[in-house]
C-alpha cells in the first residue's frame, strides 16, 4: 500500500524511480553522470518556487517573500495589533481576512462579532480583504479566490495548504505574518524535499481522507518528513480529480511537513478557468532528472476505507481491520487515550460501543477546508439517496466549505437527498474542527471527515468530568456507517453508482458580499475596538542572567498546541492576551497559571524597582542555593517561568500557544525536540527561548528552579551548548542547555524580548 524510501531518489521524467544506490544507479534509463544529486535538486518544483521567492542570494538559507497571505477571526486581531505597534501603515500584499472559526460561538457576547468588526474596519484602513461569516471557511476561499501555480501563500493557520492548485503554502503563526506585513521576510533553511509517488487509481468507495490518512499513519511518528516539502508526482496524481488531490493535500499538515507541492495538468486549468482565473494556471513537473530526499510510494489502488482512532490522525486502521480485531484494537485505544488524558475522574471508554460485535457510533461530521467539498458532499448524499440515518441517537451534520459550494448543491438537488436522510446542514464553519461546534454528548463517539481528533478538540472540558472523542473518516465510509444507523461500515460495502454531477462556480456569492480592499488603503479610517480587544501588555529584553522556575512538566511523546492553549469556545477570547492566557495548559496542567503567575510577580516587582523577593518569598533559598555558581543581583536577574515538554507543539500554527505562557511571565520551554518549526517560531516571536535537552533523565524536577547564567551572551555570542544548574532537593546540578539552529534577527528578537521590541527599536 505505502512504502518508504529512506535514501535519495532520483525521478527521472517524472515517472522512472531511481535509488540513489549502486543497484539503483545501475538500472537507471540515463548514464551514471547524468545523476548528479547536487545538480538534480534543483530540479524539483519546490526548489524552483522557493527560489523564485527567495531574496537572501542563498541557496542554503532562505529569506521568503510570499504572493499572499491568510488569517482567520482567531489570529487576525493579535496579527494586525502586532503590526500596528511596530510601524504598519498598508498592507504590502493581499491580505485575506476571513471569519470561518467564532461565526458560531456565542461565549462572551458581543466579542465574536465585535472582532468581526475589527477586521473589516482593518481591511478598509490597510487595504485588505474581508470575507464575512459563512462565506467560506479560510482555505477553500484560498483554494478558489488566490491559489495560482508557482505561488507562494503564507497562511495563520496550520492547514494552509493549496500544493494541489501548484501553489506551496505555509502554516505559521501571527508574528511571521507581520514580517511580511512590515516588509520583512520568513527566514528558513532549505527544506529537504520528498516525493510522493503516486500510482494506480483509488477505488470508487475510497475518498481522499482515506489516502491522507493512510499516509499520515505511515509518515508521522517516524518524522519522515518533518519540516520538509512533500511534492506529489507520478501516474497517479491524473486519476484524482482537484478536489480530490486538495482533500489529500490538506492532511499533508498532520505529517508535520512544512509544505506541499503537487504536478498541475489540464485538470488544474479546468479548475482555474471555471472559477475565472485561467492566468493563474501554468504546467509545473519536476526536471527530466530531479533528485528527492526520500520518497513514499503510494499504490492508490490499494487504499481501503480508513479510520484514525483517538487521539491523533495518525493512529490508523483500515475500517476492515479495525472490525475484524475491534475489541483487541479498542481496548489499546483505551489504555493509551487514559494515559495521554492523566485524569482519574474521567473514564474513557470505546469498547461499551461494541454491539454484537460491531462499532456503534454516536455521530457523524463532514465539515471544513477537508470534508466540505462539492465532490465529497456529492458522493455521500448519493450513498444516503432513499435511505434514513434514523431516528435514535446518531446525528449526521454536513458543513459545505463556501457558499458557492453550497448554492451549487442546493441547485443539483444534493442538499435535498441530504436532508431527507436526516442529515442537517450547516453554513461554512470550521468549529467542528477545533471544539466549537457538534460537541457530542458526554462519552460519545463522533465520526469526522475534519483534520484533527485531538484530545477534546470535539469541544469536551475535562475539567468538567466530560470526556468525548473523535475518530477521522472518509465522507464516504460516515455516510455509509449513516445509513447503517452509526454502524461502522466502510463505503466499499454499498455499490454506489456515484453521480459525479458537474460543478458550476457562483462567483456573484463573493462579489456581492466580499470587500476587495487590496490597493485600496485609506489610513484615515479608524479601528472598530470592541470591548474585549487589548493592547499587547508590555514585555521586558532578556536579562544577563535568568533565574527560571519550572512551573510544568509534561512527559507525553508529543505534546499538541490544543494542550497548550486550549480551543473551542476559549477561542473566543482571542483578542484580549490576559483573558485568553488565563487558559494556557488548563486542560494539560490546571495549576500551571497560578504557578506562573506566583514567579510573574517577583518579576513584577523587579521592574518596578521593588524587591522580587518580597513579592515570591522562595526566591531567597534559590538565591542562595545557587551563590555557589554565581552571585546574582536581584534587581538585574530575570525571573520567569519554564514549561518542560517531550517534544511540543504539534498542530495549530496559533501563535497563543507561546504568546499565552509569555503573557504569564513564561521566559523559555526546555524540550527533546520540537514537534514542529512554527511552534518553535512562535516561541521565538514572542522573545521565549526554545531550548533543547536531549537526555531522557532530567536533572530538575518540577517546581524546581533553574539557573542559566550570561544567558544574554550565550544568545548573542552564538554559544552552541548553554551551562545551566538546577536547584533539586537542595542539591545543585550542572547540566548543557542547546538552542539549536538560529538566524542573526532570531537572536535579535529573543534578546529584544520579542518581535514588537524588535521592531520598535530599529
Amino acid at each position: 500500500m505505502i512504502n518508504l524510501i529512506a535514501n535519495g531518489v532520483f525521478l527521472l521524467d517524472g515517472r522512472e524511480v531511481c535509488e540513489d544506490t549502486p543497484e539503483g544507479r545501475s538500472k537507471a534509463s540515463r548514464p551514471a553522470s547524468a545523476l548528479s544529486p547536487q545538480s538534480a535538486r534543483k530540479n524539483t518544483m519546490a526548489a524552483a518556487i522557493l527560489a523564485a521567492h527567495n531574496t537572501s542570494g542563498s541557496e542554503e538559507h532562505l529569506q521568503i517573500k510570499f504572493d499572499a497571505m491568510a488569517s482567520h477571526d482567531i489570529t487576525y486581531v493579535g496579527i494586525v495589533q502586532t503590526a500596528r505597534a511596530s510601524g504598519l501603515t498598508e498592507f504590502p500584499i493581499p491580505y485575506v481576512l476571513t471569519n470561518c472559526h467564532n461565526s458560531l460561538c456565542a461565549v462572551g457576547g458581543t466579542i465574536n462579532e465585535d472582532d468581526h468588526m475589527f477586521g473589516l474596519s482593518a481591511a478598509k484602513k490597510y487595504g485588505g480583504i474581508y470575507v464575512p461569516a459563512h462565506q467560506a471557511v479560510i482555505h477553500q476561499y484560498m483554494r478558489e479566490m488566490m491559489s495560482g501555480c508557482g505561488k507562494m501563500i503564507l497562511g495563520s493557520d496550520s492547514h494552509t495548504r493549496y500544493g494541489a492548485f501548484g501553489t506551496m503554502a505555509i502554516g505559521e503563526g501571527g508574528p511571521e505574518l507581520v514580517k511580511q506585513l512590515l516588509g520583512r521576510t520568513y527566514d528558513v533553511a532549505a527544506p529537504g524535499v520528498i516525493a510522493v509517488y503516486l500510482e494506480g487509481k483509488p477505488h470508487k468507495a475510497v475518498g481522499p481522507q482515506d489516502v491522507a490518512l493512510a499516509i499520515v499513519g505511515a509518515v508521522f511518528k517516524n518524522g519522515f518528513v518533518k519540516n520538509r516539502v512533500m511534492e506529489f508526482v507520478g501516474p497517479g496524481v491524473a486519476n484524482l480529480s482537484m478536489e480530490y488531490r486538495s482533500g489529500i493535500d490538506v492532511m499533508t499538515t498532520e505529517t508535520t511537513c512544512l509544505s506541499s507541492i503537487w504536478v498541475t495538468d489540464e485538470k488544474t486549468e479546468e479548475y482555474f478557468a471555471l472559477h475565472g482565473r485561467p492566468e493563474a494556471y501554468r504546467k509545473m513537473a519536476p526536471g527530466d532528472v530531479a533528485y528527492y530526499d526520500g520518497m513514499i510510494r503510494v499504490d492508490l489502488s490499494s487504499i481501503r476505507p480508513m479510520i484514525a482512532l483517538p487521539f491523533h490522525p495518525s493512529n490508523t486502521f483500515s475500517i476492515e481491520e479495525l472490525n475484524h480485531n475491534l475489541g483487541d484494537i479498542l481496548r489499546e485505544v483505551e489504555k493509551e487515550g487514559a494515559r495521554q488524558l492523566d485524569n482519574p475522574k474521567i473514564h474513557f471508554t470505546l469498547t461499551d460501543k461494541i454491539t454484537n460485535g460491531r462499532l456503534r457510533v454516536d455521530q457523524g461530521v463532514i465539515a471544513g477546508c477537508a470534508g466540505g467539498s462539492y465532490d465529497n458532499l456529492c458522493d455521500a448524499a448519493d450513498i444516503l439517496r432513499g435511505h434514513s440515518i434514523g431516528c435514535d441517537e446518531f446525528s449526521l451534520s454536513v458543513y459545505p466549505a463556501s457558499q458557492p459550494v453550497f448554492l451549487q448543491l442546493v441547485e443539483n438537488g444534493r442538499i435535498a437527498d441530504l436532508m431527507a436522510s436526516g442529515a442537517t446542514v450547516r453554513t461554512a464553519f470550521c468549529g467542528p474542527c477545533f471544539g466549537a461546534g457538534d460537541v457530542p454528548a458526554n462519552g460519545g463517539l463522533s465520526i469526522r471527515h475534519s483534520t484533527r481528533n485531538f484530545p477534546n478538540r470535539e469541544g469536551s472540558k475535562p475539567g468538567n468530568n466530560q470526556i468525548s472523542s473523535v475518530a477521522l473518516m472518509d465522507a464516504r465510509s460516515i455516510a455509509a456507517t449513516a445509513v447503517c444507523g452509526g454502524l461502522l461500515t466502510p463505503a466499499t460495502e454499498f455499490d454506489t453508482d456515484f453521480s459525479k454531477p458537474s460543478y458550476y462556480f457562483h462567483k456573484e456569492v463573493y462579489q456581492n458580499r466580499v470587500y476587495e480592499g487590496f490597493g485600496k488603503a485609506d489610513p484615515s479610517l479608524p479601528l472598530k475596538f470592541g470591548p474585549n480587544i487589548a493592547d499587547w501588555p508590555a514585555m521586558s529584553p532578556l536579562t544577563g542572567d535568568l533565574l527560571l522556575k519550572v512551573v510544568s512538566v509534561i512527559r507525553d511523546p508529543v505534546t499538541t498546541t490544543d494542550e497548550l492553549i486550549p480551543s473551542g469556545e476559549t477561542s473566543s477570547y482571542r483578542s484580549n492576551p490576559l483573558k485568553l492566557a488565563e487558559f494556557t495548559l488548563s486542560r494539560k496542567d490546571p495549576a500551571y497559571v497560578g504557578r506562573a503567575k506566583a514567579v510573574q510577580a517577583a518579576e513584577a516587582a523587579r521592574l518596578q524597582g521593588q524587591d522580587p523577593v518580597a513579592a515570591l518569598p522562595e526566591l531567597a533559598q534559590a538565591l542562595e542555593g545557587f551563590s555557589g555558581v554565581k552571585k546574582l543581583d536581584p534587581a538585574s536577574t530575570g525571573v520567569g517561568s519554564l514549561v518542560y515538554a517531550v517534544k511540543p507543539g504539534d498542530g495549530s500554527a496559533r501563535e497563543q500557544a507561546a504568546s499565552c505562557q509569555k503573557v504569564l511571565g513564561g521566559w523559555a520551554n526546555i524540550a527533546q525536540e520540537y514537534a514542529t518549526k512554527r511552534y518553535r517560531s512562535n516561541l521565538i516571536n514572542w522573545g521565549m527561548l526554545p531550548f533543547l535537552f536531549a537526555q531522557d533523565e532530567l536533572p530538575f524536577e518540577n517546581l524546581d528552579y533553574i539557573l542559566v547564567p550570561d544567558v544574554r551572551a550565550a544568545v548573542a555570542e552564538k554559544w552552541e551548548t548553554i551551562p545551566a544548574w538546577a536547584l533539586s532537593h537542595g542539591e545543585v546540578k550542572p547540566f548543557s542547555l542547546s538552542l539549536g539552529e538560529l538566524t542573526d534577527d532570531e537572536r535579535r528578537i529573543i534578546l529584544s524580548g520579542c518581535l514588537i521590541n524588535f521592531y520598535r527599536g530599529e
